[in-house]
């Protein structure tokens, strides 16, 4: 899966571009929703939503998605799980300085957004995450328009 990440990373704008045709989809399935109980659906959406997002960003379900911020790098890949930018510990060849194999997560961040119309929401501060919405799924947020995050949710 880091492969996949890193190669989805270097094609940001693309994926920005099929997440902009997705949200409105998803937005359409607001009534359905509604009629069913997002309750209902929270396991089964989760589900799918794990799948997809962990095969091509390495998601972490941590509930608050942030992809379309953070240059389709999962801020949570990063081992100290920081939501606003590197440690301080990147190394100059720009690996992790906990795990000096894996690219920093911020570094990979910065040069998605650099590649995304909208790459300035990576300077948007995150608040942390909530462990209680941990492994929900954000796109049944997006259909109940629900966005409680700084930035919007992402994919």
């Amino acid at each position: 899966m880091y492969r996949v990440r890193r190669w989805v990373v270097r094609h940001a704008r693309a994926f920005e571009l099929l997440y902009a045709g997705f949200e409105p989809l998803l937005r359409l399935l607001g009534p359905l929703v509604a009629t069913v109980g997002p309750g209902r659906l929270e396991r089964p959406v989760a589900a799918v939503e794990r799948r997809i997002k962990g095969l091509l960003f390495d998601c972490r379900m941590c509930g608050h998605c942030v992809l379309s911020a953070t240059g389709m790098a999962c801020p949570m890949n990063c081992p100290k799980q920081l939501r606003n930018g590197p440690c301080g510990g990147v190394r100059a060849d720009g690996g992790c300085e906990v795990k000096p194999e894996m690219r920093c997560v911020w570094v990979e961040a910065w040069e998605g957004s650099r590649r995304m119309k909208h790459g300035d929401r990576i300077q948007v501060v995150q608040l942390p995450v909530d462990a209680a919405e941990e492994g929900k799924s954000s796109w049944l947020k997006v259909v109940q328009g629900i966005h409680d995050r700084q930035g919007e949710e992402g994919p």
